[in-house]
């Protein structure tokens, strides 16, 4: 179960979250208006914190679509991990597939619907065929923003999408600590490779936070005798 904490602006936040078990620390990036888009310096530096930890990976996370920029950024940050977050098309995927370094891993993420419809339905084969590596399901708001939405997917529209795919896949939107139950489907799926959250792995002042983030890799991972030590 790998667990990815998305939104990291600090050093600070990247140790905590890495301290508390993230395995992959999501730093946006050409994420217009975005609370925690990062300048290009600025990805770098972080990206290298992450690596420091010496036990997580920084995830470039990105609504960008100019391959030359994403390959420039990549090859700037050593990041061997790319999240389309937007309406990217396979093109672009074919191109970093292509062009990135190896080892690249292309992570193209589905958003569903506030009634289940995956919105870029049409492209899940395309985008397959294009050389992603995996797929992560999230979901959009009832205004169709994408992105740290905080909407809770439905379990069997993840269900379905899933049955229309056939790469592995992470979960996202509006997962928590309190709330691993209600998936219980869609954990016992093969091609489940873990989840990612943003919200709750944030305390009280807005920060992403050790405690939080731990009651949540604790809560997924079914680590559930130290999860009152995560949150203590």
């Amino acid at each position: 179960m790998l667990v990815k904490v998305c939104g990291a602006t600090t050093e600070e936040e990247v140790r905590a979250v890495t301290g508390a078990g993230a395995d992959l620390v999501g730093l946006w990036y050409g994420i217009p208006d975005g609370p925690h888009d990062l300048a290009a310096d600025r990805f770098a530096r972080l990206a290298g914190a992450v690596h420091r930890t010496g036990g997580a990976d920084p995830v470039l996370v990105t609504f960008c679509g100019d391959a030359r920029e994403l390959l420039a950024l990549v090859a700037d940050a050593g990041v061997s991990w790319v999240q389309l977050h937007g309406f990217q098309p396979p093109s672009l995927v074919r191109r970093l597939r292509r062009d990135g370094p190896p080892g690249l891993r292309i992570v193209k993420v589905l958003h569903l619907d506030p009634e289940g419809n995956c919105l870029q339905g049409s492209l899940v084969a395309a985008y397959e065929r294009a050389g992603a590596d995996c797929l992560l399901f999230d979901t959009a708001a009832a205004d169709g923003r994408i992105g740290s939405t905080g909407r809770s997917a439905d379990p069997a529209a993840v269900l379905r999408l899933a049955a229309r795919t056939t790469l592995p896949f992470l979960l996202a939107g509006g997962l928590g600590a309190g709330n691993r139950d209600a998936f219980g489907a869609v954990l016992r799926h093969p091609r489940l490779l873990g989840i990612d959250v943003d919200s709750a792995a944030r305390g009280p002042l807005g920060t992403l936070d050790a405690r939080a983030a731990g009651a949540v890799v604790h809560a997924w991972r079914g680590e559930r005798g130290v999860r009152g030590e995560a949150a203590a």
